[in-house]
């Protein structure tokens, strides 16, 4: 994503690049995988199958849309333009620095991770995984409230802290994924040149491109249990009916008590969906990213 500025050119616009990129990736196959992996971390007894019964039930196809709107489109709208600024950034004064690209993406995914995290993602995750886990009584009767309801019920209860539960959990987690999956792409993409005999400086194919993202992406899932604690710590599905359940959710304390319930299988809930997600989010926000970025640099 380090793409060289000349002298006196103009910075590229990464807002509209990352906002498009985002809001495609989300509204497509990103939000029904981003569903169907918080279903199985929140309800880890449930096999994958059990788990899309689970989400259609609760509303057929529409059911694998909780949370887009409006949490997951005010996320894709501004986490996306913090990820590839800072991210872009970082990583490109890192290839001026020396420093091989492997390295350089993993720093600069860090940094773009950390940022979207503390930046944007605190209360739209927290609210998107409330959406996806919370009961919804309709089938008994009761209209369930609505989503701003909610929000409006733990803002009152819980203050800033409640609506930004679980941030930390999102910052390490955003930190290790973009990361790994910017550092394995760029990793990946020097293995593939040198087994194609192109220099370090050449440009791959569009099937290079989609081939090391996806090998970001699919090994970048290898912090699954980051991802389940986090959903632990802001789901709605279990309130206090499990007595083991710590009252005050941290890290180390949700990670305790997911092992003592569910092991270390517990803790790996839900990655092959987030395998698929993390292969299509790598590859809009790397592969897709970089070459917008040339379009762009060369209209410039």
């Amino acid at each position: 994503m380090g793409v060289q500025r000349e002298p006196g050119q103009k910075g590229v616009n990464w807002s509209n690049i990352a906002v498009g990129g985002i809001m495609n990736m989300v509204t497509t196959l990103g939000q029904p995988l981003e569903v169907l992996k918080t279903q199985m971390a929140a309800n880890r007894s449930q096999t994958m199958l059990q788990a899309c019964k689970s989400v259609w039930a609760r509303g057929g196809v529409v059911g694998f849309y909780q949370g887009l709107i409006p949490w997951a489109w005010i996320e894709a709208s501004t986490k996306g333009a913090v990820l590839v600024f800072a991210a872009s950034e970082v990583e490109t004064a890192s290839l001026s620095a020396g420093i091989n690209p492997g390295l350089a993406g993993l720093l600069g995914g860090m940094t773009g991770g950390v940022a979207q995290a503390y930046a944007t993602m605190g209360f739209t995750t927290c609210m998107k995984t409330a959406e996806i886990t919370r009961a919804k009584t309709a089938s008994t009767g009761v209209k369930p409230p609505s989503t701003w309801a909610v929000f409006a019920d733990i803002y009152r209860r819980e203050g800033l802290a409640g609506v930004n539960k679980g941030v930390n959990a999102v910052a390490v987690r955003q930190c290790t994924n973009w990361g790994s999956r910017m550092g394995f792409a760029r990793l990946a993409e020097d293995s593939i040149r040198k087994v194609r005999g192109k220099g370090e400086h050449d440009s791959l194919g569009a099937v290079d491109k989609i081939l090391s993202s996806s090998i970001g992406g699919a090994l970048a899932t290898w912090n699954q249990p980051i991802e389940v604690i986090r959903v632990e710590m802001q789901s709605m599905a279990k309130g206090t009916a499990n007595a083991n359940r710590p009252a005050k959710l941290t890290i180390l304390n949700t990670l305790k008590f997911i092992y003592s319930e569910n092991g270390i299988k517990g803790l790996y809930r839900g990655v092959t969906p987030r395998i698929a997600l993390g292969i299509w989010q790598t590859i809009c926000m790397v592969s897709l990213a970089d070459y917008v970025k040339i379009w762009v640099k060369g209209r410039q």
